[in-house]
């Protein structure tokens, strides 16, 4: 079906057809600039904690951009499985057929499991600061700022990967 004839099914100017993949995508969109911005500020803020270990305004500021990175990745994997399950644009095996889709994937994943170590490092100084103590964070500092920029690094790719994608480069 063609772009002409789904809008013309509507004389209220709703479609339903065309709102509901529309608002996912930019959902999907708004999760990418979120979590690219909330990465790149996390990388700032790893920077600050090198040259002062001891400023807890940086380590809180660390601690909030970290939580936005969370919460872009919940909602880029939530609107990413409904976009792909849910059936409002391509079906499933369109996506299962596509080897960008398992491009975008790989990256995805390496990015996860790039993610497990700063997650649980982080984790855990939260925790010693709720309990009122200092966390060490010299500990691992050079490894978080070094996964956080492959992680930046892989987050930029992903778009190209989703573009070729969504236009069926790579079809089998």
């Amino acid at each position: 079906m063609g772009i002409d004839a789904r809008c013309s099914t509507s004389t209220t100017g709703y479609d339903p057809g065309v709102i509901a993949p529309a608002l996912l995508s930019a959902l999907h969109l708004l999760a990418l600039a979120l979590g690219f911005g909330a990465v790149f500020e996390r990388g700032r803020r790893l920077r600050d904690l090198r040259r002062s270990p001891e400023d807890s305004v940086s380590l809180g500021r660390l601690f909030q951009v970290d939580a936005l990175w969370g919460v872009a990745a919940l909602l880029w994997i939530v609107t990413g499985l409904v976009r792909v399950f849910g059936r409002f644009e391509k079906s499933p095996d369109f996506y299962v057929r596509n080897g960008f889709f398992w491009v975008k994937m790989a990256l995805f994943g390496l990015v996860f499991v790039l993610e497990i170590l700063p997650m649980v490092t982080f984790i855990r100084w939260r925790i010693a600061r709720s309990r009122g103590g200092a966390p060490a964070v010299g500990a691992h500092l050079a490894l978080l700022i070094a996964l956080n920029d492959a992680e930046l690094a892989i987050v930029l790719l992903i778009p190209f990967a989703a573009a070729l994608m969504a236009r069926g480069a790579w079809l089998f």
